[in-house]
């Protein structure tokens, strides 16, 4: 497995890989708003107008093929975390976050995890913080990370 920076070619692979754990994990859980603006944040040219931002995208790529991608925005908040269905439970999410936190420019990370996500995000070590919440039809639950600092000092 490699992880590397998100490149323009990917980004149909990476919206592919989105929509397809978002299909498989989330989307029975959402109201047709919810599915809809989801799409909207996973389509291609989403992922585009992102790259050109304070966004840190990374993917995991195996013989190949990108099977899992993450986005750190402003160095602060996970906005996303999607791995293909088939490869899930293998350690992609937690490589790809470690490897994202190793980015961060804060000492808290938080992420909007989506409800179905929650108990994935408690074993890499996120704690829930406040009531969960609804915007634009995606329901999700602030979580947050604190990063040890003189741990992440020498492995940034």
């Amino acid at each position: 497995m490699i992880v590397r920076k998100m490149e323009e070619k990917d980004i149909e692979d990476v919206s592919a890989t989105c929509m397809a754990s978002f299909l498989q994990s989330v989307a029975d859980t959402l109201s047709e708003e919810g599915i809809s603006t989801f799409s909207k944040i996973a389509a291609s040219n989403a992922f585009l107008d992102r790259m050109k931002g304070d966004n840190l995208m990374l993917v995991s790529e195996n013989n190949g093929k990108i099977d899992g991608v993450i986005e750190l925005k402003e160095g602060r908040h996970v906005a996303m975390l999607f791995i293909r269905p088939e490869h899930h439970k293998k350690g992609i999410g937690r490589t790809l976050l470690s490897s994202a936190l190793n980015h961060a420019k804060v000492e808290i990370v938080t992420v909007s995890a989506s409800l179905s996500s929650v108990s994935a995000y408690e074993k890499y070590g996120f704690e829930c913080k406040g009531e969960a919440g609804e915007s634009a039809g995606l329901a999700y639950q602030p979580m947050e990370i604190k990063l040890n600092k003189a741990i992440h000092a020498t492995s940034a």
